[in-house]
């Protein structure tokens, strides 16, 4: 059975941006990051509005106008792996799934890409995270190469330890707790 593939365009979006795409934005990033609230989405995309000579951001739009797919693209000045700086970094990446597997992403990238080069870099940086299979595959299949690591974090507090140097081994001890 052939199905008809829709006609796709890749745009760098002008901001401030028309009611219907900023909805189709905000659309978009919940599908990429629904764990976020929605004001945790909004102040990460005030970063593209106040810097747009560091980030850019791209749309996949559809033949109506809906939007398909978007990618945030900056400039940072270190990303894991590359050794140039400043380097153009995918910061998010997001592909409606009736539009997957049709070039889209790639176009999205690609676009990012040329950006990038645009301003002066010659690496362009991404990452994922460690579950994430299908975006693992999509970058490798853009030519991506990967380095394998594990990123530790941790919130930092009271109750934390503290640490201690003694001459010239530092020690780290749990802070004493106080009782009544």
């Amino acid at each position: 059975m052939k199905t008809k593939r829709a006609t796709i365009t890749v745009e760098r979006a002008r901001l401030p941006l028309p009611k219907t795409d900023d909805a189709g934005w905000l659309r978009l990033r919940v599908g990429l990051w629904p764990e976020q609230t929605r004001r945790e989405l909004d102040a990460d995309r005030s970063i593209f509005r106040e810097r747009p000579d560091r980030n850019a951001v791209f749309f996949a739009r559809r033949a109506d106008g809906r939007l398909a797919g978007f990618l945030e693209a900056s400039l940072r000045e270190y990303a894991e792996g590359c050794a140039t700086s400043p380097v153009g970094f995918i910061e998010g990446w997001y592909v409606d799934g009736d539009s997957r597997r049709a070039g889209v992403g790639r176009a999205l990238v690609r676009a990012a890409e040329a950006w990038a080069a645009e301003l002066g870099c010659v690496e362009m940086g991404s990452d994922t995270e460690a579950v994430n299979v299908r975006s693992q595959r999509a970058h490798a299949a853009l030519g991506y190469g990967a380095r394998r690591m594990v990123s530790f974090w941790k919130r930092l507090g009271a109750g934390q330890p503290r640490v201690v140097a003694r001459g010239r081994v530092t020690f780290v001890r749990a802070r004493a707790s106080k009782r009544a």
